[in-house]
Parts: structure tokens; C-alpha cells; sequence
């Protein structure tokens, strides 16, 4: 984990519904408190009760609100139609593995050695084998926040969300960190 404290500020601004800019301050992240991890562990449960589903919704809006985000997804990366997208069975069995890594991090939120083992593998192969930007996990828990406000709003309340955006900080600043541990720069990247 980041050692740093840190301060997460999702900015997003609208036009049309569409999300046309979204800034991610990362500067210090600020551990959760143990209300925070009950309010995060609560409302996950309901969101984990449909997870391919929201994991499905969560990847179409990152594909069309950052079209280039499409790029690292060999499979269905030329595939425009939202709908075709959405019965894509390599997108929904990735949605599954985001929902499944997001679930194993919310269940060991108070087991700090086993969220950052989580993340190394997924840093560890993001970066390595998918040359994945790490921008791009910024992004994600932007529209993930988004997402979960939206189809979630009776458990994903203010304070809730606000959780949510520090824990998504943690995780963005852990896997940053891996990318630095393997060395990882946008020159290594491959164009593929």
C-alpha cells in the first residue's frame, strides 16, 4: 500500500449526460476509517449481488466516454455497436475478473498484505503484459464511481461515495507504485 496519506478529487463535468473531462488528483492518500470500510463493505454487497452485469455497464461507459481506453482489448476493440459490445463474451468475462478483483480488495479491506498482493498482480500484468497506461486506472475509477452512483444511488449516498473515492485513491496510488517497481515508462509501452 501507499504509505503517503493522499487526497482524491474526481472531477467530472457533464454535458448531454456524457462525461466530457474527468480530472483525478491523486496527491496523499487518506486511510479509511473503519466506518468508511463498513459503508464501502455494505454498499459492495449490493452492487456484487449483480456483478457482471454492473462490471459490463462499468466497461461500456469507459469505452464510450474514453474511446481510447479500447485500445488495450485485442478482442472487441474495433467493435463500435454498444449492444454488440455488451454481448461480447470476452468483454463480460473481463467485466467478471474486474468485479471479482474489486470484490477480493473489498473483502480484505482490514488485510492490508493480501489487498497488496491483489494489486501486484494486477499492476504486475496491466503493465507488463498489457503495456495498459496507468492514466487509464484513474479513468476507470472515475467511471466505476460514476456508475455505481448512478445505478446504485440509495446505497452509493454522498458519504459513501466518498469512501469509495478514497479507497479507488489507495488503489490507484498502490498500482502506481507497482508500475514504478517493474520499471514500467510510456516509451516501453508497446503500440499494439
Amino acid at each position: 500500500m501507499c504509505s503517503a496519506h493522499y487526497t482524491l478529487c474526481f472531477q467530472m463535468e457533464r454535458k448531454q449526460g456524457e462525461v466530457d473531462h474527468l480530472e483525478l488528483e491523486l496527491d496523499r492518500p487518506i486511510p479509511l476509517t473503519d466506518k468508511e470500510r463498513v459503508m464501502i463493505q455494505d454498499s459492495w454487497a449490493k452492487v456484487y449481488q449483480n456483478c457482471e452485469d454492473v462490471g459490463v455497464a462499468i466497461l461500456i461507459r469507459l469505452f464510450v466516454n474514453f474511446p481510447s481506453s479500447k485500445q488495450y482489448f485485442s478482442q472487441f476493440k474495433h467493435i463500435e455497436d454498444t449492444r454488440e459490445l455488451e454481448q461480447s463474451s470476452q468483454l463480460r468475462k473481463h467485466a467478471h475478473r474486474i468485479m471479482n478483483a474489486i470484490n477480493t480488495l473489498v473483502e480484505n479491506l482490514d488485510n492490508s498484505e493480501k489487498m497488496a498482493s491483489v494489486l501486484k498482480l494486477v499492476g504486475k500484468a496491466h503493465a507488463l503484459r498489457h503495456n495498459v497506461d496507468p492514466v487509464y486506472f484513474k479513468i476507470l475509477s472515475g467511471v466505476i464511481l460514476e456508475v455505481l452512483g448512478e445505478e446504485f444511488p440509495e446505497d452509493v449516498t454522498p458519504a459513501v461515495g466518498s469512501a469509495w473515492t478514497k479507497l479507488l485513491a489507495t488503489l490507484c496510488c498502490s498500482l502506481k507504485a507497482v508500475y514504478e517497481e517493474v520499471g514500467w515508462t510510456p516509451q516501453s509501452a508497446s503500440t499494439g
